[in-house]
C-alpha cells in the first residue's frame, strides 16, 4: 500500500508512520510538497480543513498513491483568545474521505499579537523561544505544554480520528 503525505515536514511524516505502520505491514510512504491552496497561516477551522483537503487531493493526484494524507495547522479566534487548530483529511482512490481534528491550545498574548500582525505561528514561536524551525519539531503545542503533547502527537490523534470511515466503511458509504 502506497500512502502519500501532502507535505515534506518530518513531523507529519513521523505522525503518519506512527499511526499507520502498525495497521498496514506492507506500507510505503511518499512525501510530496503540494500547495495547501489557503494562506500560509490559515485562520479558522474552515480554512484549515480546506488546506488539509487540498493537500490530500493534490498528493493523491501527483503520486497515484492508494491513500493520501493532508495535515494542516491553523489558528482560530475564541472567547478565550487566539488558539491553535489542526485538521487531517484522508482521501483514497475510491473517493472515500476521512476527516479528523482539532488540537487546540490557547496561545500566549504575545504570540497572538504577532499573528494578528501577519506573522505565521511557527515564526512567532521561534521568536518566543529563540529557536529556529520549531514547527519541524515539537511545535507550539510542544513548547507550550513542556512536551506533554507535541505537534506530532497531536497530528497522530487527528489522523486516528480521520481513519473512522476506513475502519468502518459500511457506515460511511462513498457517494457516487
Amino acid at each position: 500500500m502506497l500512502i502519500a503525505i501532502g507535505s515534506t515536514n518530518p513531523v507529519k511524516y513521523n505522525a503518519a508512520q506512527a499511526v499507520l505502520v502498525p495497521m498496514y505491514p506492507d506500507i510505503e510512504f511518499i512525501c510530496v510538497d503540494v500547495p495547501s491552496g489557503v494562506a500560509s497561516q490559515p485562520w479558522g477551522n474552515k480554512a484549515t480543513r480546506t488546506g488539509a483537503l487540498n493537500r490530500a487531493r493534490a498528493a493523491l493526484a501527483q503520486t497515484g498513491a492508494d491513500l493520501a494524507i493532508g495535515l494542516e495547522g491553523g489558528v482560530q479566534e475564541s472567547e478565550f483568545g487566539l488558539m491553535t487548530c489542526a485538521w487531517c483529511v484522508l482521501v483514497d482512490t475510491h473517493g472515500q474521505i476521512g476527516v479528523g481534528g482539532n488540537s487546540s491550545i490557547l496561545l500566549p498574548k504575545a504570540v497572538a499579537n504577532r499573528l494578528r500582525q501577519g506573522e505565521e505561528l511557527g515564526a512567532a514561536m521561534d521568536q518566543l523561544v529563540n529557536e529556529h524551525n520549531t514547527k519541524w519539531r515539537n511545535g507550539a503545542i510542544g513548547i507550550l505544554t513542556g512536551d506533554l503533547e507535541t505537534r506530532q502527537s497531536a497530528y497522530e490523534s487527528i489522523l486516528r480520528l480521520a481513519l473512522a470511515p476506513f475502519q468502518n466503511p459500511a457506515w460511511y458509504p462513498v457517494s457516487e
